[in-house]
């Protein structure tokens, strides 16, 4: 199982509203998620607007393709595009960059 981290930036004056809207997933994004094999997925927001993913999948391009072939993964992310900064015209899963990992301890 892999696991991928990756870092976005959230508008600092959308943070509250972004904190409520994932505490509300639409039940079709989260089985969406779930068939499209992302595991053990969780976001980290800090204050300024740093927002932290985690996930654990067998393979995150497959995941992430699966998931862009979904039509409430795309209304989602076009729902979610006015949240982030400096996305350059992508959406906030194409903007997804996986950190190195450099150390892990189980």
């Amino acid at each position: 199982m892999r696991r991928v981290c990756f870092l976005l930036k959230v508008r600092q004056d959308r943070t509250a509203e972004y904190r409520e809207r994932h505490a509300a997933v639409w039940p079709g994004m989260l089985r969406a998620l779930s068939e499209c094999g992302w595991r053990n997925y969780s976001l980290f927001l800090r204050d300024d607007g740093l927002l932290v993913g985690y996930l654990e999948t067998e393979d995150f391009e497959a995941a992430q393709a699966a998931m862009a072939a979904t039509g409430v993964n795309a209304r989602w992310q076009r729902d979610m595009a006015p949240f982030f900064e400096a996305l350059d015209g992508a959406g906030p899963d194409e903007a997804m960059r996986p950190l190195s990992e450099v150390f892990h301890l189980d």
